[in-house]
């Protein structure tokens, strides 16, 4: 059985196992059992929907202590097995496994606090960054899209939406933002692989949550995005079109804007580290946002510590 006492004597697995240092992971786990208490103090209905009888934390106790709790959640999202793998790991039944998993996702999604998610008036009051694009110094936030395989539905009319034109797959997608240094600035709710990178982009309105002065910067599939709100730079590379090839000055201008976006490319990989965002995507398809959500938690508390290496510190 796997427990996180046991693991405590080689730390070292844990970041094979989790994703984490050791040091990272008992500093989760403090704002973890925070959290757990926050939600259960404000909790009016119990895990199965019905309204709460007795004060919170009544009730049966879990059989895992909360870091072997968190060790298995950590655990599913960077290794992803199956809940009948987990569970006999931990000595728990697949649905015990489920369970917990599922709820320790839900309070640590309640740590994401994401400055692009929030109003332009809230997120001034964070201060300046220290380092800018020289090239494009009112680029303040990078937008691209996160692709993953899919278990495909059951029936046609379920099966086309997630049906991924540019992948040949059925696919979710989100839509992922992050500063020039690196620091994840957002990531949207989970929409089905036919949707248009431009589309979830406009759905989530990123550019309007955008200050006076602020710019964004994209890749080619954002391309007609920039009249959505005058005024708001829109930094995408020019797209040839047919009779039209790219002069070389264009060609030029692409180069730097790709060398800039690699920011969001190396944020990309470290999302990818955690198996359950590389695999194929096995639970409900509401779920994914959850999960993705929690993983770009722990990735951006790792880069605050160990920033990328960036254009905009080289």
């Amino acid at each position: 059985m796997v427990t996180y006492t046991a693991l405590c004597v080689n730390p070292k697995i844990f970041p094979a196992l989790t994703g984490l240092t050791r040091e990272e992971f008992d500093r989760l786990a403090i704002e973890l059992a925070a959290a757990l208490d926050r939600t259960r103090a404000t909790s009016t209905h119990t895990k199965r929907g019905q309204p709460r009888q007795r004060a919170a934390g009544g009730g049966a106790r879990a059989t895992l202590d909360l870091p072997t709790r968190l060790l298995m959640t950590l655990l599913w999202l960077r290794v992803y097995p199956t809940y009948e793998v987990l569970g006999w790991l931990f000595g728990l039944e697949k649905s015990n496994a489920w369970e917990n998993v599922q709820a320790a996702l839900a309070v640590l999604e309640s740590l994401a606090d994401f400055p692009f998610e929030r109003p332009a008036a809230d997120r001034a009051k964070l201060g300046t960054k220290e380092a800018v694009f020289e090239a494009f110094p009112q680029v303040k936030v990078i937008i691209d899209g996160k692709e993953q395989p899919f278990q495909r539905p059951q029936g046609w009319d379920e099966q086309k939406p997630f049906y991924s034109g540019k992948k040949k797959r059925h696919t979710v997608k989100n839509q992922v933002l992050c500063t020039p240094e690196g620091r994840i600035g957002g990531v949207s709710a989970t929409v089905p692989g036919s949707t248009h990178d431009l589309t979830m982009m406009r759905g989530e309105g990123v550019l309007g949550r955008l200050a006076d002065g602020e710019g964004a910067m994209a890749d080619k599939a954002y391309t007609g995005a920039q009249g959505d709100r005058p005024g708001v730079p829109l930094v995408v590379p020019t797209r040839a079109t047919r009779g039209h090839p790219l002069t070389e000055e264009q060609k030029a201008s692409n180069r730097v804007i790709s060398g800039c976006r690699v920011v969001i490319e190396h944020v990309m990989a470290q999302l990818n580290r955690f198996q359950a965002l590389k695999q194929v995507f096995r639970s409900a398809f509401d779920r994914h946002a959850r999960a993705i959500r929690v993983v770009a938690v722990l990735i951006d508390r790792r880069i605050a510590v160990t920033p990328l290496k960036t254009l905009a510190s080289t």
